[in-house]
């Protein structure tokens, strides 16, 4: 069989339009899927891949199948035990014992990961797109990377034709466990061969609470640091939701504690009052998923615009309907939050 990549720009293009017109799906999206496998593979089979935890919204689409929407970023947790094992050992543990000492932690931190990225994962890309000769650049910013790629096809310019790989090394990433990925378009060109991936996932009930609490923190600050696109977190809880990881998140009343523990250090956040966001009370019974009218607003037209560029790709319901799913999730967290659920293990 052929490799996709070793084709032609012509061939490519051909091979995606006819992906394209059997699934459905967009061929500039079924192309940037393709870069972000790549991207995958060469991250966990390079030698730092043991160190390394895939998450975020992207994971729930590829490694868990648990969202259809095109999600087109990479986040990467880099081990704090392996970045800042002096940290650690100073501290006794992976969380700094004050605000003081989170700073300390966090702009050294900072410092390593972007040294590591620059010297590390860089070259090592930029060396495999010259030996396959594909028609894309590598360029980095501090702890991010992006693969900006020339593309055969393009939308409304809501998705750009770059993978962004987002490096974090401020936590360990657990719990996860191996997952397997394939390309979008695989399926549907079966006489051609894509690149595939085995990344280490984050668990998706973990990935649940760090996306109920980002909910969270925009309900209480009426925006989302970051600009836009944003309302793909409201539908992926929701998804999760379908799927049944929420019940065992919500379950779990030691994973939602590690991760309030955690965000309370590395990601305080004060309300548009100018008060501190409590997360323990977030994950303990007092969830907000539902911002009020000036926030629904701009999360109604960021999800418009996912819409328009066929990033839900058939999975689209009405914006209040899926307002309505997120605040039965918020009841449903709360209401259970009762004394007595029991606690199952979870690490930072």
């Amino acid at each position: 069989m052929d490799d996709f990549l070793s084709l032609s720009d012509a061939e490519r293009l051909e091979a995606l339009n006819a992906a394209a017109s059997v699934s459905g799906r967009l061929p500039h999206l079924l192309e940037k899927d393709i870069w972000v496998v790549w991207a995958l593979h060469h991250l966990f089979t390079g030698p730092h891949a043991e160190h390394l935890v895939f998450k975020g919204g992207t994971s729930l689409s590829k490694a868990y199948s648990v969202i259809r929407r095109f999600s087109e970023d990479v986040d990467l947790t880099y081990d704090i035990r392996t970045i800042a094992p002096d940290l650690i050992e100073e501290a006794g543990g992976p969380i700094p014992a004050s605000k003081s000492q989170e700073k300390k932690w966090t702009k050294q931190i900072r410092a390593r990961l972007a040294e590591w990225v620059a010297s590390e994962i860089v070259p090592r890309l930029k060396h495999e797109l010259t030996r396959q000769s594909l028609p894309a650049t590598v360029r980095v910013e501090h702890d991010k990377v992006f693969i900006d790629y020339t593309p055969l096809r393009t939308g409304t310019g809501y998705v750009p034709p770059a993978v962004m790989l987002e490096f974090g090394g401020r936590s360990t990433g657990e719990p996860s466990e191996p997952r397997a990925i394939v390309c979008d378009a695989a399926a549907y060109l079966p006489m051609l061969t894509f690149p595939t991936a085995t990344p280490q996932v984050m668990r998706a009930e973990r990935t649940f609470w760090e996306k109920a609490t980002a909910i969270h923190v925009f309900c209480a600050q009426g925006s989302f640091r970051g600009g836009e696109r944003f309302a793909r977190h409201w539908h992926d809880i929701a998804r999760l939701d379908t799927a049944g990881y929420v019940d065992s998140a919500i379950a779990d009343r030691a994973l939602g504690q590690a991760v309030a523990d955690h965000k309370s250090i590395f990601f305080s956040e004060k309300t548009k009052e100018g008060d501190m966001i409590d997360y323990h009370a977030a994950v303990s019974g007092k969830l907000q998923l539902v911002p009020d009218a000036g926030a629904l607003a701009t999360l109604a037209a960021d999800y418009q615009r996912m819409v328009d560029d066929g990033l839900l790709l058939d999975d689209a319901e009405p914006f209040g309907t899926l307002m309505e799913r997120c605040r039965a999730i918020q009841e449903k967290a709360n209401m259970r939050h009762l004394p007595g659920l029991p606690a199952t293990a979870a690490r930072q």
